[in-house]
């Protein structure tokens, strides 16, 4: 792979880096935000357990206005995606091949998890670790597996709805973020949660959308404008949680009767907005700030890793967790007091030292993928070699690259995914998670990369397509462009 100072001097002039920086601050926010409230103690019988702080610290509900970062993800992902799929489209790709190369960033980073996953709790049984044991510590590791669920979907749809785009713009959020309300105001006035259920798909799909508009410059968010949306969402997002009826934090809390994300409120969409106005206004000050080499080469750098990190950091809290309790340092569990907070700082410091351990160990499986996409390119595999006999194979299966194999795989994965997801705790067959959860993942993950190999150019590797980049006009006030300069699968 290139190495970073390398990239960071071939950025093209009109690349928008800013949303790099969203995506490399909100990966950053979710990981700590989780790992400062997690809370890990002994049970009664010496075995390790964990719990939210939140359920005990009301006073630190506020604080997750600044953690709760899934809206920006969406934002940057509809902006990416509008991107990547503009650019494929009008080279006159297709749909199900657009959706194969998005696979190759995504899916192979999922299967290794779920694989060491899989593995560790065979292992465990084997060695006779109770499962009492095992099956919290798997419903641990795979908790990030959730977001999945909604933002392979998001992708998935991402063809179709940005052809709304094009024909009905900003009518087509507009139209989500009232069906968000509408499930709201019948789960209140009813009690009955689900008919909210719907805003799963309804507030990300518009979060999404939103990111379209403000790549192409139709979202017309002005800084003046900005600051109007900014204030208005904040005294609607304080209202909401005070007199209102919804709750302060904006994460999951046990034992609250609304879990604002969960599914996504009203308030969480007027919290969206208040993220989606500061975007705009730091768009341009941050773009000046990353035209400087050292800044940028570590927002590169952390957008290389940016799912491996997010996909492991419940695993480094769980062997962290593990390490500081066999030497006696675990920090104390009484949520609140003084000597809690204290021990919050050797634990992110040791979770912090795990987690670049696991990422360097494991983040090869996405950095490669990103190398062979900003340009760094393996030798050509003539087609005498086993890759070249795979693709071979690959081009004889009729229909293998076709939408509604490629479509069915997203489906299938989501299915997993949800099924996974929704599992709850305990040991759910041999290998931990769901066994039927975790074939349709690895089998829609294999059925694409079996495709992707059967895409790709003939004696060469499956990821060696290059795209050229592509010149775009100047941005727009509010930080948006009007054409894309990124590579497809940025």
């Amino acid at each position: 792979m290139p190495a970073i100072h390398e990239l960071a001097d071939g950025t093209p002039p009109t690349r928008r880096r800013h949303v790099d920086l969203l995506r490399a601050v909100a990966i950053t926010a979710v990981v700590v935000g989780h790992w400062l409230v997690m809370t890990v103690e002994q049970d009664p019988a010496g075995n390790l357990t964990g719990f939210t702080a939140l359920k005990y610290m009301p006073s630190m509900h506020g604080i997750t206005w600044i953690f709760q970062v899934m809206p920006l993800f969406f934002l940057v992902g509809g902006f990416s995606n509008a991107i990547s799929w503009t650019r494929h489209r009008d080279r006159g790709g297709t749909a199900a091949r657009w959706l194969l190369d998005r696979s190759a960033r995504l899916f192979p980073p999922v299967t290794l998890l779920l694989v060491v996953v899989a593995a560790g709790a065979v292992l465990a049984s084997v060695v006779g670790i109770p499962q009492d044991v095992v099956a919290p510590a798997v419903a641990l590791v795979t908790l990030p597996l959730w977001f999945l669920v909604v933002y392979l979907g998001v992708i998935a749809l991402t063809p179709a709805m940005y052809k709304l785009h094009e024909r009905f713009g900003l009518a087509v959020p507009g139209v989500l973020i009232l069906s968000v309300v509408i499930g709201d105001v019948l789960r209140l006035t009813t009690g009955v949660d689900t008919w909210a259920f719907g805003n799963f798909v309804f507030a990300w799909l518009a979060i999404h959308q939103i990111g379209f508009a403000w790549q192409d410059g139709s979202l017309g968010l002005t800084p003046r404008r900005a600051v109007i949306a900014l204030l208005g969402a904040v005294i609607l997002l304080v209202v909401l949680t005070g007199p209102g009826p919804y709750p302060v934090s904006m994460v999951s809390v046990p034992g609250l009767a609304i879990q604002n994300p969960s599914p996504p409120t009203v308030a969480l969409m007027a919290l969206a907005i208040t993220q989606i106005a500061v975007a705009v206004l730091v768009a341009a000050s941050t773009e000046r700030w990353l035209q400087r080499r050292r800044p940028w080469s570590a927002v590169i750098a952390a957008n290389t890793v940016v799912l491996t990190v997010y996909l492991w950091h419940m695993v480094a809290a769980l062997v962290a967790a593990v390490a500081l309790d066999a030497a006696g340092l675990l920090p104390p569990s009484d949520a609140g007091s003084a000597a809690w907070w204290l021990g919050r700082i050797p634990w992110l410091v040791a979770l912090s030292i795990v987690l670049a351990a696991l990422v360097a160990l494991v983040g090869r499986t996405e950095t490669r993928t990103v190398a062979h996409r900003l340009g760094g390119a393996r030798p050509s595999s003539p087609d005498g070699t086993s890759e070249g006999r795979v693709a071979r194979v690959a081009r004889s299966v009729p229909g293998l690259t076709s939408l509604p194999v490629v479509a069915g795989c997203y489906a299938a994965a989501v299915l997993g995914m949800y099924l996974l997801a929704s599992a709850g705790q305990g040991m759910h067959g041999p290998f931990g998670v769901p066994t039927g959860a975790l074939v349709l993942i690895l089998s829609a993950a294999a059925t694409l990369r079996f495709a992707r190999a059967a895409e790709s150019p003939r004696g060469t590797g499956p990821a060696q397509h290059r795209p050229e980049a592509q010149r775009q006009p100047g941005s727009r006030p509010d930080g948006s462009t009007q054409a894309p300069t990124r590579r497809d699968g940025d």
